[in-house]
């Protein structure tokens, strides 16, 4: 077994994978978030918190977190409903309130999928324990007043399952299987309940709201997804393209626009992830590839400092298992080989004398003793409508051991069903703003500072609100200011008893 490399790159430590005003706060001792949502007539938030918060995740690990989670969005044969699983897929997890009265669930945050599941009671090989330090809990629909079964006649069903389900009989509950390319696989019901959460009626204003959402109830798991998982979760919040997903059934209510943010701050940690209209900061949009299941774009060309690679052209052309995808839960950014090679044969032809090493047989790896933004240059991706994006030395390089490793990753390495796809992950999404604009079918991204706001508009009264990891503050911070305010209470107690 390969050793474990430490990461000590930050922007690994934030990678992400939902218009309410979604937005999050990351306490930087806990690295837990708070996203909240704006909409016509009520705001929301939920706690996110980082997967590895706590600890370094190695190399190995986050490379192997990306090999499951493309098995799962690209290999998966999709039936009616499921889910891509809380098993180390995905990077962030939030905390939702589900049922009446409610109770609490531990879910996967997560762009590339569209589902919604739980761990339900009598659940065969799900998951009791995690070693996240969190409870989990098997929902039980006779405990909730207001969960009721979703009939598999119902427009919900036959739109998940693609059409109306075999064998579907009158007050029959509309069943789920996913089998996924990994081996794992997840079966159970649709259930109808109400999903709790904080709205935001103002600018730092929250109040208490809920909707109703349908979700899958998990009966049985198996692979990677059952109890032999030791970072398990209760299931799965899915913020993909499809109408089953959590955006696309808020949207469905009137409540909010179908658009969503996020701005992962890899720097200080934290951001904003937010539900909603967003007005400020002005984003360029390129449109996302028709009929594709996930998050899929037209890039254009690839230019390393001043120079463009020559490439084919309809290398990055969407089909099966090929073209670009943005997914947020994915750590690294996976190019195939025949860019791969070219470009980091062009960032490291600006330090020729460098002395390079190939570390565990994938990684390249140099010493350099200078300023990484000094001596290399930066990666620009192009796409349709003249956006870009561009990457600088300090996010696709970190150190280890005192070496620089290039986080630019072969797609051909991870499997040859990938050999020919471009998966852009955290690596290039770090203090950016990326907007998902599902109104119209477009996504776009702009530099940012993720630790400051972002303006979200409320459709009803046209009201912009200001939301960022400043507005509401975790649980930590709150702690923190309250003992800083009976320290300055104190203080000022005492210097009238002196005087």
């Amino acid at each position: 077994m390969d050793e474990m490399v430490p990461i000590t790159r930050s922007f690994f430590t934030f990678a992400l994978s939902t218009v309410l005003i979604l937005f999050f706060a990351v306490s930087s001792s806990t690295s837990s978030t708070t996203f909240a949502v704006a909409s016509n007539s009520s705001n929301g938030f939920f706690s996110v918190k980082y997967r590895y918060a706590g600890s370094e995740p190695s190399l190995s690990t986050l490379k192997a977190h990306d090999s499951r989670r493309q098995q799962r969005i690209l290999a998966g044969v999709d039936l009616p409903l499921g889910g891509s699983g809380p098993d180390g897929v995905g990077l962030y997890y939030a905390k939702i309130g589900i049922g009446t009265p409610s109770k609490d669930y531990y879910v996967q945050v997560d762009t590339g999928t569209d589902r919604i599941w739980v761990n339900c009671i009598h659940c065969k090989g799900c998951p009791t324990s995690s070693s996240l330090g969190i409870e989990l809990t098997l929902y039980d629909i006779k405990d909730s007043s207001t969960g009721q079964l979703v009939s598999c006649e119902s427009q919900f069903c036959y739109e998940v399952s693609g059409g109306a389900l075999p064998g579907c009989h009158p007050n029959e509950t509309c069943t789920y299987l996913e089998i996924y390319g990994d081996g794992s696989s997840t079966f159970g019901y649709l259930v109808e309940d109400v999903m709790q959460y904080d709205k935001i009626s103002g600018d730092i204003q929250t109040t208490s709201s809920n909707g109703t959402i349908m979700f899958g109830c998990g009966q049985s798991q198996s692979g990677d997804l059952d109890s032999s998982n030791e970072e398990a979760l209760d299931g799965i919040l899915g913020f993909g393209k499809s109408n089953s997903s959590m955006i696309s059934q808020l949207a469905s209510t009137g409540k909010v626009k179908k658009m969503f943010a996020h701005c992962l701050d890899g720097t200080n940690g934290g951001g904003i992830f937010a539900i909603g209209h967003v007005v400020q900061p002005i984003v360029n949009m390129t449109p996302l590839v028709p009929n594709q299941p996930h998050y899929n774009v037209n890039m254009t060309a690839i230019q390393v400092g001043r120079d463009f690679l020559s490439l084919p052209m309809d290398l990055f052309e969407a089909g099966d298992r090929k073209g670009t995808l943005i997914d947020s839960g994915t750590t690294l950014a996976y190019l195939p080989e025949i860019v791969y090679r070219p470009l980091v044969d062009k960032i490291l032809s600006w330090q020729p004398d460098l002395q390079v090493h190939t570390v565990h047989d994938d990684y390249t790896c140099f010493s350099y003793s200078g300023r990484v933004d000094d001596g290399f240059p930066n990666v620009t991706l192009h796409f349709e409508n003249l956006v870009s994006l561009r990457v600088y030395p300090h996010d696709y390089l970190f150190d280890f051991e005192g070496l620089w490793c290039i986080g630019w990753q072969n797609s051909g390495m991870q499997s040859k069903d990938r050999m020919n796809l471009t998966l852009l992950g955290d690596l290039v999404l770090s203090n950016k703003l990326v907007l998902y604009d599902l109104e119209n079918q477009a996504i776009g991204w702009t530099e940012y500072n993720c630790s400051s706001s972002i303006g979200v508009r409320d459709e009803q009264t046209g009201t912009v609100h200001l939301v960022g990891s400043h507005t509401i503050s975790s649980a930590h911070n709150l702690i923190m200011q309250w003992t800083m305010l009976l320290l300055m209470l104190l203080m000022y107690a005492s210097m009238n008893s002196i005087y």
